[in-house]
């Protein structure tokens, strides 16, 4: 009988076979044995609602030291692990940022880790974060558009700031895609100011960025980038007060989600004509054909396709990472944590 610790995989069969690349199940294989829980149901927010795979779930546990879920994946909850008395560590390959098909206190109060690895997502995001920062920068939407019409460049029909280098940038939020960012805004010298209630204090020091309020950033930024996740202490947060802080030629930046700001007020402010902004993400998103939005030229726009796809694999490649340490007894990086439950929940 193999020592190989076992792996339950617990999700719908479109992430069977969009997820599990061969090649890094092949490096799972060499770490563990594993199964398939096969189950359908909720989204990318939610768990299933079928008890009747609920309680098959629960049967299976006992046998099994790790469980990887995502989506189709009922709850798991003090009553699913119930007897899952092996049980080690559980990882969300997919969950938007906040396992929302597990209940961590409940893992917690039987000494089982918990894991979440949606920050696969994080670095296609980041890079098209960046992308859009040098865009909206020059305004490209509005050059392209004279372009194709045929028309000479008129640099003061909009204003932009031109060059993000020595600039100051800052990001709204500060979790994996933030960072990440970071790594690519350091070659433009640019100087960083962070709005993240949750980082812990000696963050700044070791990644060099400043931390301040959401109100200088908004208010002393030439470029502005939301990166924060949806939650309800974030819904609404940019609002029409804040995006009247933003300094004549500055830059507005969203990949995150679009109900974080206000977007009645976002269109009355690009309507001003002064600022210049790389939209990823609307609300509702996408927009409507013919909402004002569309039309404004000083809007860089794409539909929210940034990771999509190309980040499917990436999730558990990140999720055997995870699986390596944690079984050679090392310290995993994805940890959820009471900090996470508090930013899920707003508080």
């Amino acid at each position: 009988m193999s020592n190989k610790p076992r792996i339950l995989f617990a999700f719908s069969q479109r992430v069977r076979d969009g997820y599990l690349l061969d090649h890094t199940m092949e490096r799972l294989e060499d770490l563990a044995t594993w199964d398939w829980f096969a189950c359908e149901g909720g989204g990318i927010y939610d768990n299933s609602q079928n008890a009747e795979d609920a309680a098959a779930l629960k049967e299976r546990l006992p046998d099994f030291d790790g469980l990887l879920i995502c989506h189709g994946a009922p709850l798991v909850d003090a009553s699913v692990l119930e007897g899952a008395d092996k049980l080690r560590i559980i990882g969300e390959l997919e969950g938007d940022r906040f396992n929302s098909r597990i209940d961590v206190e409940a893992a917690w109060a039987r000494d089982i880790q918990v894991v979440d690895t949606t920050n696969g997502s994080s670095y296609p995001v980041s890079e098209w974060a960046m992308a859009m920062i040098l865009v909206a920068c020059r305004n490209g939407v509005t050059q392209f558009d004279r372009m194709r019409a045929g028309k000479p460049r008129d640099n003061e029909l909009y204003p932009f700031p031109g060059t993000l280098v020595g600039k100051k940038v800052g990001l709204i939020g500060c979790g994996h895609m933030g960072r990440r960012l970071m790594k690519y805004l350091r070659p433009f010298e640019v100087d960083i100011y962070v709005h993240d209630p949750y980082l812990p204090r000696e963050l700044p020091e070791a990644l060099g960025f400043t931390l301040t309020s959401l109100d200088n950033i908004m208010s002393g930024c030439e470029v502005v980038v939301c990166v924060a996740p949806l939650t309800p202490g974030t819904r609404g947060m940019i609002g029409e007060r804040e995006l009247n802080l933003l300094q004549p030629n500055s830059v507005f930046v969203n990949v995150s989600r679009g109900p974080i700001v206000d977007s009645d007020a976002l269109v009355a402010r690009l309507k001003k004509g002064d600022i210049s902004a790389g939209l990823e993400v609307f609300d509702p998103d996408p927009p409507p054909p013919g909402h004002e939005v569309l039309t404004l030229p000083n809007v860089f726009m794409t539909p929210h396709s940034s990771s999509g796809r190309v980040c499917h694999g990436e999730f558990f490649e990140l999720m055997v990472d995870e699986m390596e340490r944690f079984f050679a007894g090392h310290e995993t990086w994805f940890d959820i944590t009471p900090n996470s439950v508090a930013n899920r929940k707003g508080t």
